[in-house]
Formats: structure tokens, C-alpha cells, sequence
């Protein structure tokens, strides 16, 4: 996924980014609301990580407008304001879940694993591609009952593709789901990574459309 990650604090942005990295997504972080405006005008984000008391305003307000503006980017509130009262009013807002400081970094994963699931029309963790079982809570893959392991970016790659089941996928929107804004990418990384999918998985997962992209394949 493509985050965006709107936080002012150093320490925990660093520790956030870093999660999120490691879980295999591209983060964007941006410490201002006037950077996170202009940031999701430029950018289609797959989830904003959003805090509620930035130096020049406030996230709910942020948040109210996005919505308003017609905006459906599910949203995570990372905030030090605990009374039921905030989260209510995070919530109506527009929020889809409400992380309250300090938190579990690995239950931060586990929200936004959740959060993804429900965007994309399949709330239910597991699936099955032919000889293939997928845990997507568990992040772990068994291919015949065997299992497989992939690195943070093969992962992400293959849960880009399972979040669009059947959709056609250009190089270009692979590449802005696995690397943040200004990241250097080889010209040839996407194939690489579907080169290693398929040599772990199947060659018959992900079928090239030439010229255009790649889908799942049909299993």
C-alpha cells in the first residue's frame, strides 16, 4: 500500500515509518497539515495515518474536509487524547479506526492490515489460490501445504494483486504501492520481484498483459 503518514512527533513518526516500511508499504510522512494537503492532492494514498493536533491545525478538521471533498481514503487516528468523547468525534468524523499513544507497533500492523481488508471488498483473511493458502493476518503463505517465505516487498506485491482481484496493474502504480515519494527504482524492479512471485508461487499467479501491466492470474 501507499500511506501517508501525518504525525509531528520525531521519535514515533521515525518508529511508525519504520513499521510500515518493514510491513512492505511505501510511506509518505509528512509532519504539517499544509504538507499532508498538498501531499493527497499529488498523490492517490491507499491509507492516512492521520495525528489530530499538528503545529498549524487540527487532523479532525483535516479529516472533515477530506471527506466533505468526496475523499474515501480509509483513515487510522494516532492520538494522546483518550476520552471517549475524542474517539466519538474521530469517528464521526469520517475515521475508520482510533489508535490512542502510546501503542503496540504490531497492533498498528495488525489495524491496518484490517482496514485494507475491508477496502477491498474482502474482510475475510483467508484465501485460496488453487494449490495456494493465504493468511493475510498471519502475512504467511503455503503453496501444497508448504510454506513459502517472502520478503516484505514480494508480499506486498502479492497483496496489491490480491486486493484487486482481477484488475489490470501498471508498472507505475506497482512500483507507488512498494516505494515512498522520491524513492530511487531501477527500471526493471517490478519484473524482478515478479519474476521471484512467480518462481515461489506459480508461474501461472500473475499473467503479463504486454505493454500494460500485469493481473492475477486466473487459478
Amino acid at each position: 500500500m501507499r500511506v501517508l503518514l501525518v504525525e509531528d512527533s520525531p521519535g514515533l513518526g521515525d518508529a511508525v515509518r519504520e513499521q510500515i516500511v518493514d510491513d512492505g508499504h511505501a510511506v509518505d510522512w509528512v509532519q504539517r497539515l499544509a504538507h499532508a494537503e498538498a501531499s493527497v492532492r499529488s498523490t492517490a494514498y491507499d491509507l492516512i495515518l492521520l495525528d489530530l493536533m499538528l503545529p498549524d491545525g487540527r487532523g479532525l478538521d483535516f479529516l472533515r474536509q477530506r471527506r466533505s471533498a468526496g475523499d474515501a481514503t480509509p483513515v487510522i487516528i494516532l492520538t494522546a487524547r483518550d476520552q471517549i468523547s475524542d474517539r466519538i468525534a474521530g469517528l464521526n468524523a469520517g475515521a475508520d479506526d482510533y489508535l490512542v499513544k502510546p501503542f503496540d507497533l504490531f497492533e498498528l500492523s495488525a489495524r491496518v492490515a484490517a482496514v485494507a481488508r475491508r477496502y477491498s471488498g474482502n474482510p475475510n483473511p483467508q484465501v485460496q489460490l488453487g494449490e495456494l493458502h493465504i493468511d493475510l493476518t498471519a502475512r504467511s503463505v503455503a503453496r501444497a501445504g508448504m510454506g513459502v517465505d517472502l520478503t516484505a516487498r514480494e508480499w506486498a506485491l502479492l497483496e496489491a494483486f490480491i486486493q484487486r482481484p482481477g484488475a489490470l496493474l501498471s508498472r507505475s502504480q506497482l512500483e507507488e504501492r512498494l516505494y515512498a515519494f522520491g524513492a530511487e527504482i531501477e527500471s526493471n524492479t517490478i519484473e524482478v520481484y515478479i519474476s521471484r512471485l512467480r518462481k515461489k508461487l506459480g508461474r501461472e499467479l500473475i499473467e503479463t498483459v504486454r505493454g500494460m501491466g500485469y493481473r492475477l492470474g486466473a487459478k
